[in-house]
């Protein structure tokens, strides 16, 4: 399939690594004018030096997406290099505090969780409105998790901030109709990126010894590269849960 993605003007938050840095590379690599927005230099340094291996090129620009002002800042100026604004992906994000019950995490871990996970995104989707209305069949996709919609033990924080961002797509997707923007979110179940090596202590062998399925970042960034086509253009308001299907089976015991 031909996304008809070349051209397309592509800004990414998070994109210093995981889902987000895979998304840069792969929307370079389709013809795309990408830019990234993260809070570690050396780890946006490294995605522009990635994809100028790979013979594309990616603008970048260090802000952290809880700071409105040095957001917005950044974004402007991504925007003017690239010309405009067509697509806007939202990747940042935390896992918080993980492994833990909910009476063992204190409220400082749970206010800096929602305030990365969920004002964050409160705030990118807001600094990113203006640019995405002058855009050319704009789309905003933001990272949501099967977390949103089933629950593992010891993650409370995390799996409500998820779910927050699955319905909080939908909403603007229903706000932003009229102004041509559709809005939607990828799901995905666990994802091998260095956030989730890091919360199972998985950093050295990472996920070969896995017992269950396990996406590669690669993997979500191609449903974000289709959401994020005119490929979709139907889709609006949409959570595409990528879990190989865990939540569709029946407890049933058949």
């Amino acid at each position: 399939m031909n996304l008809k993605l070349g051209g397309r003007r592509t800004i990414i938050t998070g994109g210093s690594s995981g889902i987000g840095r895979a998304s840069a590379l792969a929307f370079a690599a389709e013809g795309a004018h990408v830019a990234i927005i993260g809070r570690d230099q050396a780890s946006l340094d490294e995605t522009v030096a990635l994809a100028q291996q790979a013979g594309v090129s990616i603008h970048s620009a260090l802000a952290d997406i809880t700071d409105e002002d040095a957001f917005g800042l950044a974004l402007e100026t991504l925007v003017e290099q690239l010309g405009g604004l067509d697509s806007l992906v939202h990747c940042a994000a935390v896992s918080g505090p993980v492994g833990r019950p909910l009476t063992e995490v204190g409220i400082d871990e749970i206010r800096r969780t929602i305030d990365i996970n969920l004002v964050g995104a409160f705030i990118v989707a807001k600094a990113g409105l203006p640019h995405l209305t002058a855009g050319r069949d704009a789309t905003f996709v933001m990272i949501g998790s099967d977390s949103a919609f089933v629950a593992s033990p010891d993650m409370v924080v995390y799996n409500s901030t998820k779910a927050a961002i699955v319905h909080m797509a939908r909403s603007l997707a229903v706000e932003w109709e009229s102004l041509g923007i559709r809005v939607n979110t990828v799901s995905p179940s666990i994802v091998d990126t260095p956030m989730s090596r890091a919360d199972l202590g998985l950093e050295e062998e990472g996920f070969i010894n896995a017992n269950y399925p396990v996406l590669s970042a690669d993997d979500v960034a191609r449903s974000i590269l289709y959401l994020s086509s005119t490929a979709s253009r139907g889709v609006n308001g949409h959570s595409l849960t990528m879990d190989f299907g865990y939540s569709a089976k029946s407890s049933f015991p058949a």
